[in-house]
């Protein structure tokens, strides 16, 4: 039985049969645990992960010292560092499992055999690229176009596995916000349900 993260992840109107049956026999299953890193900071990335089930996020570190969270990933998502991967540099980010993780991976050396032999996946790939230029564009305006209190509730809409799992500083980081801004925040909501700000 064909996994569901695979199907979503490579969701493109192009696809052959048996070209899609290939690319998913080249990934691997693979398990990590709760607070287990998948990519460090300084290491080069030689594989991407289809998320399956669990929580993961991204961070760095800023001029202090202080975790900044710099995306969730969670079911049916890509977990890659773009840049380290294919530009084979090391990583700027951590990438790392807030909860148990299983995952399907795709080393560096499969994609490329793939990439090179498949030119449905090259489209896809374009495709795919294209919508995460956009959602990071899009994140970067809403930081400085939306109140804090918006985004919360975009994040608790689009990805309330977040909410449900990640700590509140992770939370916070990610927001832009305090850890005491975010609690306010949520109490507030929970006070004045109807309560939403632009």
């Amino acid at each position: 039985m064909t996994s569901k993260a695979l199907q979503i992840s490579y969701e493109f109107p192009f696809f052959l049969d048996e070209e899609l049956a290939e690319i998913f026999q080249a990934h691997e299953r693979v398990t990590f645990h709760k607070g287990e890193y998948i990519l460090r900071e300084s290491k080069t990335a030689n594989e991407y992960f289809i998320l399956e089930k669990g929580l993961a996020r991204s961070f760095v570190n800023d001029f202090n010292g202080n975790e900044v969270t710099t995306n969730f990933f969670t079911e049916n998502e890509i977990i890659i560092e773009v840049s380290s991967l294919f530009q084979r540099i090391p990583a700027q980010e951590n990438m790392v499992c807030i909860t148990d993780c299983e995952c399907w991976k795709l080393s560096f050396e499969a994609f490329q055999d793939l990439f090179h032999r498949i030119p449905n996946l090259r489209e896809w790939g374009r495709a795919w690229m294209s919508q995460q230029l956009f959602l990071y564009k899009q994140r970067s305006v809403e930081m400085f176009t939306l109140s804090a209190t918006k985004r919360y509730l975009n994040l608790l809409e689009q990805k309330p596995e977040v909410i449900r799992y990640a700590p509140l500083k992770q939370i916070a980081s990610y927001l832009g916000v305090t850890d005491t801004s975010l609690s306010r925040i949520r109490k507030e909501l929970v006070s004045h349900p109807g309560k939403i700000q632009s």
